[in-house]
């Protein structure tokens, strides 16, 4: 449908609806969405790989993310949330009030969370915050009994991430404690040497 033909459909519409007659045909409506163009905050690339994590996580393929879903991305970002934090992460986002989020409501939240509409509290901010950290082989967590466990091997792996500094630093005082030694037994042998002269 061409732009002349849409406007004279509209046209004869309102002359129908202004003439008394209810019977009038609905127009049909094209609500196209087009990242690219709403959403020109964000590279073209950076829309892809939204897209590719949306779809990932669309169990369904209904082109919406609900509640399961929702938890399920979560743990898989070593993020799990109560049931009741799902629900008021679909409700920050949620415009037409469907409880599920569109890929338009899922870009909505990396837009929030770069004006920095979003607390740092909220489950959407963990989203956003460990949204490079997904890794696409490893499979989340499932049902309540792994909720916890999922928070304690977070804690767990941070503090193999504080016991390896840890181990780094003693290995680099053993390299210079190492290095000491040496410069100590080389000015020993360089001393021997000069008094042979």
């Amino acid at each position: 449908m061409s732009a002349t033909d849409e406007l004279a459909a509209k046209l004869n519409r309102r002359n129908l609806i202004n003439e008394g007659e209810e019977g009038a045909p609905p127009l049909p409506t094209s609500n196209v969405f087009n990242p690219y163009t709403e959403f020109k905050e964000f590279s073209r690339k950076q829309i892809q790989d939204f897209q590719k994590t949306f779809n990932k996580y669309d169990v369904g393929k209904d082109k919406f993310i609900d509640l399961m879903e929702l938890k399920l991305m979560m743990e898989k970002l070593d993020a799990p949330q109560t049931h009741v934090s799902l629900k008021q992460m679909i409700k920050e986002v949620d415009e037409d009030l469907d409880d599920k989020i569109s890929f338009r409501e899922f870009l909505l939240i990396f837009r929030k969370a770069a004006a920095g509409e979003l607390q740092e509290d909220s489950g959407l901010y963990e989203l956003y915050k460990n949204m490079d950290e997904i890794d696409v082989d490893v499979e989340g967590v499932k049902g309540a009994k792994n909720f916890f466990q999922a928070k304690i091997q977070k804690q767990t792996e941070s503090c193999k991430f504080e016991q390896e500094i840890r181990q780094e630093q003693e290995e680099k005082k053993k390299q210079a404690e190492e290095a000491k030694e040496r410069k100590k037994a080389f000015k020993e042998k360089a001393n021997l040497f000069n008094k042979v002269e």
